[in-house]
């Protein structure tokens, strides 16, 4: 509430509340020592009270009390206020003296102010910290004095700053921080965090760096304490750079509960993920954690998504989480990396292939999980072009098998996660995935029109950043060749996320779709933002890096790879959108499918891989079956029935869904 007031009435009632206390400190102590407010009135020499005003606004103002944030009253600003108070009383007691000659006056006398002004200045500031944390345990830990360390500036001003500077002072390798630029665009030049001065905003940084530099204490650090849109700081980033300035951030919020664990703050480098447009989400916490809490959960994949839903589901303590892929390696890394994290979790790992129809039957009936999340898959396109039969007996038979499964175990809800490659599919990848939707699709809308069984939740989003084989983590390979990056076209683009967005916005998506009032066969798209040319994503990877594009690092343009796209859709042409009722998702309407062609459709797929068809004809029979998928070379032999007349609803067909 305080904080919504102007500025200006602020500061006035600061200056109101302080100069109050000490105009009343000297009748204070009178009356103190006295026990009466007669004799005390008696006792003090008149104009008294005027004069130690006087000297108090000089050591007020020369210390510069009047700059402290009552929010993050610090050590540092009680420092301040010791000070202020011992040269104001004093420097009282001796005018006093040379005026007055106190005779009469006990010698007790500026004791007491001394107490009741300290209590009155430092009081409020403490109780206003105290209010607006709920406790004082963070006040009274920071260390008494700063050790010296490297100089630096610290941008941004928000609630986690105080912590952030606490943190700096107590790493093993302390730094000193220098001052503080205000990032929100408002002016806080000449107040004082924890006893850092605020030397200006943002904007002014070359105009701070040199004011510093004049006076010995040049920092060799921008340190990031907030959340910045990307183009400013890809502009901040330049700017450092010109300056010769590292520029390093601080852990983000969702990191700062394993940062206070943490023996030391971790600072990192600008990553390219920093510099993409996305959207900042705002997530539905309670509502994860309604779904998953004392929970019993599986997740196929223990790759890049499947790690980090196990990273993210046990902060929201499931009874057990079980995982499960056909990788011993994965799985062997992922418990190593949980045993050292959180060694009590609840976390077991199971050996097994999706494509196992008998072998996923059986872990289900043990496991009995309520809620499944469906990642295991093939997801790197040209591998999946080069090995069709691959591709559909895990993308599309290791979906059916594990949500029949969730099915007959009466699990909650089953996740499927997605691509934006399976709209408009032009690779094998992204026909097996869309197969993949099109059935949770069905087995959804019948639960919802029988009223009952598992619910079917799919999600859909396009490459995540940092993923094995993503782009990123390719160009960074070749980077650390010294080049050339290979981009495959100069127009491609894609949509990206970073892994915890993409997870988060999962949990997110799965929360409303399985316990909330989404309607049956929707499918979640995940808001992206903006597509990004990989062209320009190479370039900002290069001046990251800090060399220059073309002059220092070559990029080469070399031709698409088989089934490769220009551009991702998140919709298919003919998916209707719907408004989403949660922040950071959008939906498409299910379109009708019918539930026997589907099924005998995908036996006769099944048959067909299992005997070993070639891989020409295997790509005609998908599409035959995938509505807009177009292989490079389809074969006109016979196959299972088109999908593309079946999706409509047939009332007449028994078991249509």
């Amino acid at each position: 509430m305080i904080e919504r007031l102007p500025l200006a009435v602020r500061r006035l009632g600061i200056l109101a509340c302080d100069f109050g206390w000490a105009a009343a400190s000297l009748p204070l102590a009178f009356w103190l020592r006295y026990g009466d407010w007669a004799p005390a009135l008696a006792a003090m020499p008149p104009g008294a009270p005027w004069l130690f005003l006087l000297v108090f606004a000089v050591a007020y103002r020369i210390f510069g009390l009047h700059r402290g944030i009552w929010r993050y009253t610090s050590l540092a600003d009680l420092v301040v206020i010791l000070e202020v108070v011992t040269v104001s009383v004093v420097g009282f007691a001796l005018l006093a003296f040379l005026l007055y000659r106190l005779e009469g006056v006990p010698r007790s006398l500026p004791f007491l102010q001394w107490g009741v002004l300290l209590l009155g200045l430092a009081g409020p500031r403490i109780l206003y910290r105290a209010l607006r944390e709920g406790e004082l345990g963070g006040l009274f830990r920071e260390m008494l004095q700063e050790k010296p360390g490297c100089p630096v500036l610290l941008v941004g001003i928000d609630s986690s700053t105080p912590y952030l500077l606490r943190r700096l002072r107590e790493g093993p390798e302390p730094v000193t921080v220098v001052g503080l630029l205000s990032a929100d665009g408002r002016e806080r030049r000449g107040q004082h965090l924890a006893g850092v001065p605020v030397l200006g905003r943002l904007e002014e940084l070359e105009t701070v760096v040199a004011r510093l530099e004049r006076r010995g204490l040049r920092p060799v650090r921008v340190i990031l304490g907030v959340r910045l849109l990307p183009a400013r700081l890809e502009d901040l980033l330049a700017r450092c750079r010109a300056l010769g300035l590292e520029l390093l951030r601080s852990p983000d919020p969702r990191e700062l509960e394993a940062a206070e664990r943490a023996p030391r703050l971790r600072l990192r480098p600008i990553a390219l993920e920093d510099l993409l447009e996305r959207p900042e989400i705002r997530f539905d916490d309670a509502a994860i954690r309604r779904l998953l809490a004392g929970r019993r959960v599986l997740v196929t994949g223990a790759g890049s998504i499947g790690r980090e839903l196990v990273r993210q589901i046990l902060r929201y303590e499931p009874a057990e989480l079980v995982v499960l892929d056909c990788s011993e390696l994965a799985l062997f890394e992922l418990e190593q990396e949980i045993a050292t994290s959180r060694p009590k979790a609840p976390l077991r790992t199971i050996l097994a292939d999706v494509r196992d129809r008998r072998r996923i039957h059986d872990l289900f009936t043990a496991c009995r999980p309520e809620l499944v999340f469906h990642t295991a898959a093939l997801k790197h396109v040209p591998m999946v072009e080069a090995h069709p039969r691959e591709g559909v007996l895990t993308n599309v038979l290791g979906t059916r098998h594990v949500a029949d499964a969730a099915m007959a175990c009466g699990a909650l809800g089953m996740v499927l996660i997605s691509t934006d490659k399976a709209v408009n599919p032009t690779s094998v990848m992204g026909a097996t995935k869309r197969l993949a939707e099109f059935y949770c699709q069905m087995r959804d809308l019948e639960a919802r029109r029988s009223g009952r069984g598992t619910r079917f939740v799919t999600v859909r989003f396009g490459n995540v950043l940092g993923s094995s084989g993503s782009v990123l983590t390719i160009f960074r390979r070749q980077l650390e060749r010294g080049g050339p990056l290979t981009v495959t076209h100069p127009e491609i683009t894609r949509y990206f996320m970073t892994i915890p967005e993409a997870v988060q916005l999962v949990l997110h998506a799965s929360a409303w779709g399985i316990e909330g009032d989404a309607e049956a066969g929707y499918i979640f798209v995940l808001d992206m933002g903006r597509p990004v040319r990989i062209l320009d994503l190479a370039r900002k990877l290069i001046r990251l890096a800090g060399f220059e594009p073309e002059r220092d690092i070559p990029i080469e343009i070399t031709r698409p790879r088989p089934g490769e796209k220009l551009y991702e859709e998140l919709f298919d042409h003919q998916e209707t959108r719907a408004p989403a009722p949660i922040p950071g998702v959008r939906l498409a309407r299910p379109r009708p499918l019918d539930r026997l062609r589907l099924e005998r459709a995908l036996d006769m797929l099944e048959t067909a891989a299992r005997d070993g068809v070639g891989e020409a004809e295997l790509r005609a029979m998908l599409a035959r079956i995938v509505p807009g998928y177009r292989p490079m070379a389809t074969s006109d032999e016979g196959g299972p029935p088109a999908l593309e007349g079946g999706l409509e609803r047939s009332e007449s067909a028994p078991g249509s869904a």
